[in-house]
């Protein structure tokens, strides 16, 4: 015969009970019994409530009905909040498991089971199993590693959504216990993850957690959050708001979710204010507006970097978030000592995703800084983002859309990576009115400057405007490299004044007649005095090239940019 699940003292109970349910239910047992028989002890009294005697009327007519005995619904509620507030006192030192708390542990008391100490012992017994269960750990739901492959981990036997966080377990000894993944990817119940730290140490079957990362009564939980705010100006951190500058423990006062929040289109404030770069030829030439977004097409080596650090040093904007997405690591050092500047940090936040950390990494980083971005711009300042490169940024998305399966489209891009891309730059831009802004410059490198790249190509066409350097220029010493010709600003029109444009237009014409005859004049082919337009041009071809020129620690305001442009055609 098996042994009873209950220890044996509780079949004991219940017969006791039962007696002494039969006993009250007879009548010439009456509810006004102060003590107990004689036969079974009488519990000891509560610490904390002396047990009273209950005489208690069962006839109605004898109970008294007046006013001032019959409770209110007012009343009840009251006894209630109080009940209630009483048992979360009770339940504190169950979740305390030293010995004294657990010696503490006493059923509540009830005066009207003071004459009955069988019930009394089944609620004592109901205490102590209301403590066990305060001291039992949760289950945690998990899945199993099922796959490695390359960039890609398959789990199974766990459901989570697309963009959650996970958890994996390595190999003990490891340095770490966990390696952290995220979910980009889904087939029938198998899950795609991509690690974002190190995988080294994992084994089959690992178990897979799901990483909470925001609490359940917020909007936005299940989504990614990481730290923003006023404390990090001046702070260097990586993809995942961890700080690489040795600077101790970021200061910040909220942390916000990579997903953003969309803006109604109608409701953005319109592009009508300018925005000072510092950069003469862009200024004058190349007029951007507040909340404008622009693409910086070059090549490598031809000075994007420091035309991008002169930008952030001498911006009249309030705020300045700088992404490094995909650069080498020595290049992440060198352009915040050297080219940012002291001066340029102090009212800055960099986000650095070096070319060595995984793809994912990569893509969070331009993510994490455009969410930077939008929290200064939500706080109604002016902020100038600057992302180097967007390029990078598309092919981390190629790598992770490639590696889970996704065919290739153009010169091997999925097409993930174009709906990527408008995506990320739709959320720069006005705020609404009266609010902040966010100027953005995109650097896209172009393959052997190739204009016709498929990732140019479609920055150009989600762009409000883009500047290109040109390799020939660089080669000859011409900083910054900026082929005006090659250049748009979509926005100048509604940002300049009938003058201004009418001189920019003179400017554009002069020195495209020059190179369009260069290489007559150079070698002597061309006579001077047979077309005066290209005289003119000829004459003026060396104010040209200079006001274009300017050295990397020299600051060119708008106003003083208009003038020097004004002062180019004064003389008719």
């Amino acid at each position: 015969m098996n042994a009873p699940l209950l220890p044996p003292d509780l079949d004991e109970l219940d017969r006791e009970l039962a007696e002494m349910t039969a006993l009250t239910q007879a009548p010439a047992v009456t509810s006004t019994l102060t003590s107990p028989p004689t036969s079974t002890p009488t519990p000891p009294p509560h610490p904390t409530h002396a047990p009273a005697p209950v005489s208690e009327p069962h006839d109605l007519d004898e109970m008294d009905w007046t006013p001032s005995k019959v409770r209110t619904v007012a009343e009840l509620e009251a006894e209630l909040d109080a009940e209630q507030e009483a048992a979360e006192q009770r339940q504190q030192p169950f979740l305390q498991p030293d010995a004294a708390a657990r010696a503490a542990i006493v059923a509540p008391h009830d005066p009207a089971l003071a004459s009955n100490p069988h019930l009394a012992a089944w609620r004592q017994r109901m205490a102590e199993v209301g403590h066990a269960s305060a001291l039992a750990r949760p289950l945690l739901r998990c899945g199993r590693l099922t796959r490695a492959a390359g960039l890609v981990l398959e789990a199974i036997g766990i459901r989570m959504p697309v963009g959650a966080g996970a958890l994996i377990e390595l190999q003990p000894g490891n340095s770490s216990k966990m390696a952290e993944a995220e979910v980009v990817g889904f087939s029938g119940e198998r899950l795609f993850l991509m690690p974002t730290t190190e995988v080294a140490g994992l084994l089959p079957g690992a178990r897979v957690f799901p990483l909470e990362l925001a609490p359940v009564e917020d909007p936005h939980a299940g989504q990614k959050r990481l730290p923003v705010g006023f404390g990090m100006l001046g702070r260097v951190v990586d993809s995942a708001g961890r700080p690489l500058d040795s600077l101790g423990p970021l200061k910040t006062e909220a942390d916000a979710s990579l997903h953003g929040t969309l803006i109604n289109p109608l409701l953005r404030d319109p592009i009508h204010e300018v925005l000072d770069v510092g950069v003469r030829a862009i200024n004058a030439l190349l007029t951007v507006g507040r909340g404008q977004r622009m693409g910086l097409f070059a090549g490598s080596g031809v000075g994007k970097s420091v035309l991008l650090g002169m930008m952030a040093r001498y911006t009249s904007a309030e705020v300045i978030v700088v992404g490094l997405i995909g650069e080498r690591g020595r290049e992440v050092k060198e352009f915040i000592e050297q080219i940012l500047g002291a001066e340029g940090l102090a009212r800055s936040v960099v986000v650095a995703a070096p070319a060595d950390v995984t793809p994912l990494m990569r893509l969070q980083g331009a993510t994490y800084a455009t969410t930077l971005a939008e929290y200064f711009r939500d706080c109604g300042k002016n902020v100038l983002l600057i992302m180097d490169s967007l390029t990078r940024y598309a092919m981390a998305q190629r790598e992770i859309a490639l590696a889970i399966g996704e065919p290739p489209a153009t010169k091997g891009y999925p097409p993930s990576v174009f709906a990527k891309l408008p995506a990320l730059v739709e959320r720069t831009g006005n705020g609404p009115k009266g609010g902040g802004s966010i100027t953005a410059f995109y650097t896209v490198l172009t393959e052997g400057d190739d204009q016709q790249d498929p990732i140019a190509d479609s920055a150009r066409a989600i762009l409000d405007g883009h500047v290109v350097l040109s390799r020939s220029l660089a080669e000859s010493g011409h900083y910054p490299a900026i082929d005006i010709e090659a250049s748009i600003s979509r926005a100048m029109a509604a940002l300049v004044t009938e003058q201004q444009f009418d001189d920019v237009r003179r400017f554009k014409q002069s020195l495209s007649r020059y190179q369009r005859n260069r290489d007559l004049i150079a070698v002597g082919a061309y006579a001077s005095g047979r077309d005066p337009l290209i005289d003119r041009a000829i004459a003026m071809y060396p104010r040209l090239e200079a006001f274009l020129q300017q050295k990397m620690q020299e600051r060119a305001d708008h106003g003083t940019s208009l003038a020097q442009l004004g002062a180019l055609f004064s003389t008719g």
